[in-house]
């Protein structure tokens, strides 16, 4: 065996090409029937697209041969551009098994867009063996900071891809990946969406902390109503109204201040701890399990309720 020739990286020009409507199908369709296939429509007058296409070819190059570039200029292919309703550049699609699997438009960072590039990488593999050969932990790490630096639709991808190949509908992963489409749903304010996808769910795991975790977001993300700065001046000039101050705290935590939303409830305790069977307290738990037990407003707001209830 020439281990040289075995180890050695593919040339560029057979990762990135540039195509037309008469190569498209073996540039690209037929390609990807054996590895992802990245598009990248451009054009000579574009900006962004001399930002994003080098940026492209670098992390394609990287990824070594696990996908690959096919670049189409739109000047030159318009046929081809309209036939794939392209309405503006960049545009990028990811095609895989002959079909289209992931894109975006606009330029984006090189971070979103080697997550990007490693996320099809993945499911390329995915694709080609039985889940045990597969990083799962891998794959949805990458999904959690894509899902982190705002790219919900590719995140879902991935996590919809890992819980497809798990092997047990209630494993590790795939319990982990369903709670990551649910979010996926929360991140775009689809919350009959999220509970759809926790639905999946084999009764036996129903109760998972993750998932647990996941109800609580839900609960806080649809109490999003209320103009918070109108719901401050209105609870500040009627402290005794804790209904009001209720809806601040929702409010708050729907829009992502739980330290202030804690606080809130906190000082609605101290108060009156009984009010309307102790609903402080009760929301404040429920901020807690969306937050997860470690995250440091969960740790600092259950030491302040616990020196409430037992001073």
């Amino acid at each position: 065996m020439d281990l040289k020739a075995a180890t050695q990286k593919p040339a560029k020009s057979d990762l990135i090409k540039n195509a037309t409507i008469e190569t498209f199908e073996r540039d690209v369709l037929d390609a990807s029937m054996t590895a992802p296939v990245i598009v990248d429509f451009w054009a000579e007058w574009c900006g962004p697209c001399r930002q994003l296409t080098p940026a492209l070819e670098k992390a394609v190059t990287e990824a070594a041969g696990a996908v690959t570039l096919v670049k189409i200029d739109i000047d030159k292919n318009k046929m081809l551009a309209s036939q794939m309703r392209i309405q503006s550049v960049p545009t990028v699609y990811a095609f895989f098994q002959g079909r289209p699997v992931d894109g975006f438009q606009g330029a984006i960072p090189d971070s979103q867009i080697k997550t990007f590039v490693g996320r099809l990488s993945d499911m390329a593999g995915m694709a080609g063996a039985p889940a045990g050969g597969v990083d799962l932990g891998a794959v949805l790490d990458a999904a959690d900071a894509a899902l982190a630096g705002g790219d919900a639709a590719g995140a879902a991808q991935a996590y919809a891809d890992v819980a497809q190949v798990s092997e047990e509908a209630g494993d590790d992963a795939f319990i982990r990946a369903v709670a990551g489409l649910a979010k996926c749903r929360i991140a775009t304010g689809d919350f009959a969406g999220a509970r759809e996808a926790l639905g999946i769910v084999p009764d036996a795991k129903k109760n998972d902390p993750a998932l647990n975790s996941v109800r609580a977001q839900i609960e806080l993300g649809e109490k999003a109503g209320g103009d918070i700065a109108d719901l401050k001046r209105r609870a500040g000039a009627d402290p005794k109204n804790f209904s009001l101050r209720l809806e601040l705290a929702e409010a708050l935590a729907a829009k992502g201040d739980t330290e202030g939303a804690i606080d809130e409830l906190l000082a609605m305790f101290a108060a009156d701890r009984a009010w309307n069977e102790e609903a402080a307290r009760k929301k404040m738990l429920t901020i807690f399990e969306a937050l997860g037990p470690k995250h440091p407003h969960t740790l600092s707001g259950r030491r302040r309720l616990s020196s409430l209830m037992f001073s």
